[in-house]
């Protein structure tokens, strides 16, 4: 019976923990779906102004309007990033219960914001996108956990979190539908603050106070069941999470588990990493930031035409959470095969990431070049390429770090490289403003730039397939 519970609370866990990532963690990326409404509502519209065009015909220039909405993605964004550091640290030293309801405050808050704002308080999107951004984060990071209690499949289960973080930002597509069927936008929010007391509810019953130990030791039980293990077992599980040093789920049996925080930072493995990241990111940023109106550039502003690819746009983010388990896939294909000799479980992980991170470079250089070419007809394509590549991109992120780094470093790493790469992404608003005062609109060549600083990704798997490959010479001059 006690077994029972455990799968069925288990299952209740990873179902929910899947629910919530997908409905409320990652919403802030369909914010091209969010602006067809502010736009409606006349946010910032103060900002468009009469203009003339080149044959002296009159025409409506909201292009300051536009750039509003593109500052508030940008912070919201960086915000999302950035935070992750300290939400790494408190994640680390408090516990999965702090973690959680802290992040749940942010949300609850951010979402509060939108609901009561209005034209007329349009600047209050600034703090309320920013809130909604960390909050969610927050709750991505402590729902990755939940791979610890299903062995082998850990890194499929965290890839799938990522993809259905990703999926999230089509809720805002949910909303721009109710919306347009006449409920209001203080209506959608007010009910996703509402929510917020289900997050509660998961954080106190199905969630242990601390983490979720790998492995997990023999009887590990958590939730409302805990306060019936006797004392003896709660010592030897308290025991056996601070031997093995798993406050977060990170490799199985990393190579030097006395690596020093510092020592990682300074690695080639996490410097690459950081730079893989960081291209990649901007790269998707951007293309979120400035979707709308390269939009309406290529549809001539046609209102209809506009709304029908950002629908397509936000329907495409529903696949991130069927795309991103195949990445996992390929980390984890190892798990089942016989190693080689001499070759630790960590080894053969990290060399597993090689197809990975390769994979995620050349679609993100796939998607680059698709989002380059000014043809409406081929955005549905980058639709598609960009989802996978971003499912690809993050799950692969937080995956890599859990079998390349020691355990006990996992939240503060994790959280490190967001932030570092946060900083990287505030070259979106440059790049946008780049293109709007001196290339008089015209994103060409700011994509083919950023089309050639993509080719830096792929340094990084080959660095890893050359440190693993580094590791297997050192076993073979050993065993001579």
């Amino acid at each position: 019976m006690p077994n029972c519970q455990n799968r069925l609370r288990r299952g209740l866990t990873f179902i929910t923990g899947l629910v919530e990532c997908l409905c409320f963690a990652g919403i802030i990326f369909g914010w091209a779906s969010l602006v067809f409404i502010l736009k409606k509502d006349g946010y910032f519209n103060y900002l468009c102004v009469n203009a003339t065009g080149i044959n002296g015909s009159q025409f409506l220039d909201c292009s300051g309007q536009d750039e509003q909405f593109s500052l508030v993605f940008t912070i919201a964004s960086f915000m999302n990033n950035f935070i992750t550091v300290a939400s790494g640290f408190i994640f680390d030293h408090f516990g999965t219960t702090v973690a959680r309801l802290l992040g749940i405050g942010f949300h609850t808050m951010g979402t509060l914001m939108v609901a009561f704002s209005n034209s007329a308080l349009s600047v209050l999107l600034f703090p309320a996108l920013s809130f909604i951004a960390v909050g969610g984060i927050m709750l991505l990071l402590t729902n990755m956990q939940v791979g610890n209690l299903f062995g082998t499949h850990r890194s499929t289960i965290i890839t799938l979190y990522n993809g259905a973080f990703d999926s999230s930002s089509a809720l805002f597509l949910i909303i721009k539908l109710v919306y347009e069927s006449g409920i209001s936008l203080f209506a959608c929010f007010l009910f996703l603050s509402v929510c917020s007391i289900i997050h509660v509810l998961r954080t106190l019953f199905l969630f242990p106070k601390t983490f979720i130990p790998y492995p997990l030791p023999d009887g590990y039980t958590y939730g409302l069941s805990c306060s019936k293990l006797n004392a003896a077992k709660q010592s030897m599980i308290v025991s056996s999470q601070k031997n093995a040093e798993t406050e977060q789920f990170a490799s199985e049996a990393p190579a030097k588990q006395d690596k020093t925080l510092r020592e990682c930072v300074l690695s080639r493995l996490f410097i690459w990493h950081v730079v893989w990241l960081s291209v990649i990111q901007l790269r998707h940023y951007l293309f979120i930031g400035t979707l709308n109106p390269t939009l309406v550039k290529l549809t001539d502003g046609e209102p209809s035409l506009v709304s029908q690819y950002i629908n397509a746009f936000a329907i495409t983010q529903l696949c991130g959470v069927i795309c991103a388990p195949w990445n996992g896939l390929i980390m984890d294909r190892n798990k089942r095969k016989a190693r080689a000799e001499g070759m630790s479980e960590q080894e053969s992980d990290l060399n597993s990431s090689v197809l990975s991170l390769f994979l995620t470079s050349l679609m993100a250089l796939v998607f680059s070049i698709c989002a380059a070419t000014p043809f409406l007809q081929l955005q549905y394509f980058t639709f598609i390429i960009q989802v996978l590549n971003r499912s690809f991109l993050y799950g692969g992120n937080a995956a890599f770090l859990s079998v390349a780094f020691p355990s006990c470093h996992f939240g503060k790493l994790y959280g490190l490289i967001m932030c570092i790469s946060a900083v990287f992404s505030l070259l979106q608003y440059a790049c946008f403003a780049l293109v709007k005062s001196v290339l008089d609109g015209d994103p060409l060549y700011v994509n083919i730039a950023l089309t050639l600083v993509i080719l830096l990704a792929f340094v990084h798997p080959l660095s890893v397939f050359l440190h693993c490959r580094g590791l297997a010479s050192q076993r073979a001059v050993a065993r001579l």
